[in-house]
């Protein structure tokens, strides 16, 4: 079953754009902490932190792209 999309409110697209920039802040960190630790099992961490942070921030940023359609 194929359902239709439903339209955003400008409350849901003005927090989608606050957490837009919340991830951005999410990958900063990562790439700051990953600069700085010498620990494998940390760079490890914050290896896997970053791309999970970056995912988030692709669907977040294709989700909006979706609403400004």
């Amino acid at each position: 079953m194929i359902f239709p999309k439903k339209e955003k409110t400008e409350k849901e697209i003005v927090e989608l754009k606050r957490q837009i920039e919340l991830s951005k802040l999410a990958i900063t960190s990562a790439q700051n902490q990953f600069e700085h630790v010498v620990d494998p099992v940390l760079i490890d961490c914050y290896i896997y932190e970053l791309n999970a942070a970056q995912l988030r921030y692709q669907y977040l940023l294709r989700n909006l792209k979706a609403c400004e359609q």
